[in-house]
C-alpha cells in the first residue's frame, strides 16, 4: 500500500482504505492533490469565510490550519433542528515534504473550500557538457 510520509497517519489510511471510517466525525474532510509543480490541500468549509481561518508555517516547518467559526448574533437566535456541517473549532498540522517552497505557498476560500496550494521547489536538471578521454 503507498504510503506518503508527510501526512499524518490517520489521513494515509482514511484516504487509502475504503471500509475504514472516518477517525473523527467532527473533523472537516480533506483532499490532497499532487501535481508536478505543487501538491493541494483542500478542506471542506461549509458557511466559513477567510476570516474563520488561521493558516501558517509554524515554528517546526509545519503547515497549521486553524479554523473557528464565529457565531453572529442571527445564529444564536435560531434553534437547528438538524446540524450536521458545524465546525466550531478545529485544527490540523501537516509535516511538509521537502520539496515544498514554503516562502510561496498560498490559501484562498471558495464555494465552501479552503485550498492551500503548495509549491514545488524547482529542480533544474543541470547539463554536463564535458570532453571524454578515449583510453
Amino acid at each position: 500500500m503507498y504510503r506518503n510520509s508527510w501526512l499524518p497517519e490517520v489521513f494515509n489510511d482514511f484516504l487509502n482504505t475504503t471500509n475504514m471510517p472516518k477517525a473523527n466525525p467532527t473533523a472537516p474532510a480533506i483532499n490532497v492533490l499532487e501535481s508536478e509543480k505543487d501538491y493541494i490541500v483542500e478542506l471542506a468549509a461549509p458557511g466559513l469565510s477567510k476570516e474563520d481561518f488561521d493558516v501558517n508555517i509554524n515554528s517546526d516547518g509545519d503547515l497549521t490550519i486553524k479554523m473557528e467559526k464565529k457565531a453572529d448574533e442571527s445564529e444564536q437566535k435560531a434553534h437547528y433542528l438538524r446540524r450536521e456541517f458545524a465546525y466550531s473549532k478545529y485544527e490540523q498540522t501537516l509535516i511538509l515534504p521537502d520539496d515544498v517552497q514554503k516562502e510561496s505557498i498560498a490559501a484562498r476560500v471558495a464555494n465552501g473550500v479552503l485550498t492551500i496550494t503548495l509549491p514545488k521547489i524547482k529542480v533544474e536538471e543541470q547539463k554536463v557538457a564535458r570532453q571524454i578521454t578515449v583510453g
